[in-house]
């Protein structure tokens, strides 16, 4: 069996293989009050259709004032839960595991929905609102944040425990804290956008403190048997910023905490970073934080191509891939590998069996 598709275990989570969609913000038109649709159905259950492992839902926000933009999902109130149980029912129905990323976006928040195309912050007098952070500091070419007091951290950390509580309760297999891509709790971590003199700033444990509370939060509300994730950004890709090595540690730190991986990423943070973008370009960053932090991590970022992915977990760089952009243009991404590295098709949802290769010569 082809490592990629070697079923792997998380407490007591078992996920069939190791080809996983990351979150996917959709900024849908739809998703009003942060209640997801028949799209985000469609779209999350077509992946799962499709043979993935784990299906993580978009960066989904723990309260109003933390969505990225007004269109996207939420997990504040009971009709978001209701919402989400209709989806998680469907993954679970095709073999998948679901997870959902629970997010606050901070001084990134506020922006305009993607489908319009404008850059910035939306009004607050068209629909925006205040924004916050660790620091008073802007993000380009956004209004500037108001800075956390103790009150407003502490409200933070409840929220994301409350926003698990309900990720529980809409059947979701696993959650995930994100940490980075320049949202709040990546904001906290880096030196870039955390200014303060406080306990929740200065040196490393003090920038990580606030991350390291919502995981602890995290953990005791949704028990010891479910997985719990953390999306770092390994590096700003600027001199100064957060980088791998900082990574490593607070991923160390996050498990002690109570994580169980750490899915890596890059960037977000500032928006004139130059980043090397290619395939595969973010995958080193994975392999340091799992070899010098000494956690299980899973790696993103222009890798498309099966053979490339089952090379990267069979040499233990990465315990699993997440496939985004290629399983946006393919949603039968992971039935497609199987069938191109040996690992069969026991994943084929039944109405689509008569479609296998094996039934029509050997051809995709």
């Amino acid at each position: 069996m082809p490592a990629l598709f070697r079923p792997i275990r998380i407490r007591d989570l078992e996920i069939r293989n190791r080809i996983w969609v990351p979150p996917l913000c959709q900024y849908s038109v739809t998703a009003r009050d942060g209640v997801p649709t028949d799209w985000h159905l469609v779209h999350l259950g077509s992946m799962a259709a499709g043979g993935a492992g784990l299906v993580i839902a978009e960066a989904t926000a723990i309260h109003p004032d933390g969505r990225i933009s007004d269109h996207d999902t939420g997990i504040w109130s009971d009709d978001q839960v209701v919402a989400w149980r209709r989806i998680t029912d469907f993954i679970r129905s095709q073999g998948a595991a679901s997870g959902l990323q629970l997010a606050h976006a901070g001084r990134k928040a506020s922006a305009w929905p993607e489908q319009l195309r404008l850059h910035g912050s939306q009004p607050v007098e068209q629909g925006g609102w205040q924004t916050v952070s660790a620091s008073a500091i802007a993000f380009d070419g956004m209004r500037a944040p108001v800075a956390l007091d103790e009150a407003g951290i502490r409200a933070v950390i409840a929220d994301f425990r409350a926003a698990a509580a309900r990720a529980v309760r809409a059947g979701f297999d696993l959650v995930e804290v994100h940490a980075a891509h320049g949202y709040l709790l990546h904001q906290f971590l880096s030196p870039l956008s955390n200014h303060r003199d406080d306990a929740w700033g200065g040196d490393l444990a003090g920038r990580a403190r606030l991350l390291l509370e919502v995981v602890r939060e995290v953990r005791a509300e949704i028990g010891e048997r479910m997985p719990l994730f953390v999306r770092f950004s390994a590096t700003d890709w600027v001199d100064g910023g957060w980088d791998e090595a900082q990574t490593a540690q607070a991923a160390k730190w996050a498990q002690d905490a109570g994580a169980d991986l750490a899915d890596i990423s890059t960037g977000g943070l500032v928006a004139t970073a130059s980043i090397p973008v290619g395939p595969g370009y973010q995958v080193a960053h994975a392999s340091y934080v799992g070899e010098h932090g000494g956690v299980p991590v899973s790696a993103v970022g222009r890798i498309t191509r099966p053979a490339d992915a089952e090379a990267l977990v069979a040499a233990g760089r990465a315990d699993a891939v997440m496939f985004g952009k290629a399983m946006m243009r393919d949603p039968h991404f992971a039935l497609r590998a199987a069938y191109e590295l040996g690992a069969g098709s026991s994943m084929w949802p039944v109405p689509y069996l008569r479609a296998r290769p094996e039934a029509n010569d050997g051809e995709w």
